[in-house]
C-alpha cells in the first residue's frame, strides 16, 4: 500500500505527516500570544476565517527553537476528535516548520519500525522511519503530538 506524507525540515532532520491529516500549509505569520498556555503552543493565528492554535514542534520535540527565515512554514492540520455530542468533530491546529519540502509516497512494506529508545518521550511521537536517499524522514503520528492538548481541553 503506497501512502502520501508531506516532507518538512525541523533542524536539518527530515520529517513528515500523513498528507490525510494537512489541511493547507501558511506562510509564518506571528501567532498571538495566549495567556496560560503549554510551553509548546506559540499562540492564535487566523486562517479560513477561524482561530488555530499553533504548536512549535522544536519546543515540543525538546529541541532549541528555530529562528524564523522567509522558508519557515506553519503546516495546518486536521484531526479527527469524537467528541460526546459530535462524533465528527475535527480539531486542527497549526505546527511551525522551518520549511516544508514535499509530498511524498511511502510504501508501507519500506516502512522501517519505529526505533527503540528506552522510555524516552520522542519515541511515542514516531510511527514509522522512511528514507529519501540517503536520508531518513522521521514519520510522525500526529494523534500522538497533539493528544496532550485534547486531554487537557476534555478536562476543562
Amino acid at each position: 500500500m503506497i501512502n502520501q506524507y508531506l516532507t518538512f525540515m525541523l533542524h536539518n532532520t527530515l520529517y513528515a505527516v500523513p498528507v490525510s491529516h494537512v489541511q493547507e500549509v501558511l506562510e509564518y505569520t506571528a501567532p498571538e500570544q495566549l495567556p496560560c498556555t503549554v510551553e509548546c503552543i506559540e499562540g492564535l493565528i487566523s486562517s479560513r476565517g477561524q482561530g488555530i492554535q499553533v504548536i512549535n514542534l522544536c519546543r515540543k520535540f525538546g529541541l532549541d527553537v528555530s529562528p524564523v527565515t522567509k522558508n519557515t512554514r506553519i503546516i495546518v492540520l486536521e484531526l479527527n476528535t469524537p467528541q460526546e455530542n459530535d462524533e465528527n468533530h475535527v480539531t486542527i491546529f497549526g505546527a511551525v516548520a522551518d520549511s516544508v519540502e514535499e509530498v511524498m509516497d511511502v510504501k508501507t512494506e519500506e516502512l522501517d519500525a519505529v526505533p527503540k529508545f528506552g522510555n524516552t518521550i520522542s519515541a511515542e511521537y514516531i510511527s514509522g522511519v522512511g528514507k529519501k536517499g540517503d536520508a531518513f524522514v522521521i514519520l510522525l503520528d500526529v494523534e500522538r503530538i497533539f493528544q496532550f492538548h485534547l486531554t487537557a481541553k476534555e478536562k476543562e
